[in-house]
């Protein structure tokens, strides 16, 4: 893979200097709507650990050991292939702190169409935004 190949979040930058800076560990996503595009890109890379960290800690699978919940996440991204994202709407923190991305996701298996779309809340942990929940 070439360090100039595209990002799966659909940006028009390269992943090394896109999401991968996220993956990498080198700085975290700096709004709600960044975090949702690494953590996409982050299935498609096959990144489970990070997906794992960027979960909130009160997130329902967070109530599973973290050897299961990676082992889970792992298998996600393994057996998925992940093909377009595509952002609706992003909102900025409400009065609780949370913020929304609407998004589309373009997700298959076994070549049956799994694609979805999803309104995520998101909130800050005090060192960086955390998936909280879903609703498609």
């Amino acid at each position: 893979m070439s360090h100039a190949d595209p990002c799966p979040c659909g940006a028009s930058r390269s992943y090394a200097q896109c999401c991968g800076v996220y993956h990498r560990g080198e700085r975290e996503a700096p709004t709600a709507g960044a975090l949702m595009r690494s953590r996409y890109s982050a299935f498609a890379k096959r990144h489970a650990a990070y997906l794992w960290r960027t979960l909130h800690r009160d997130h329902p699978d967070r109530a599973q050991p973290e050897a299961r919940g990676l082992a889970s996440l792992r298998d996600a991204a393994e057996r998925q292939r992940f093909l377009g994202l595509t952002v609706l709407d992003e909102q900025a923190p409400d009065g609780d702190g949370l913020a929304r991305v609407l998004f589309v996701a373009k997700v298959f298996l076994k070549g049956r169409d799994l694609s979805f779309a999803e309104c995520s809340d998101f909130e800050h942990d005090g060192l960086g935004w955390r998936y909280l929940s879903g609703v498609c």
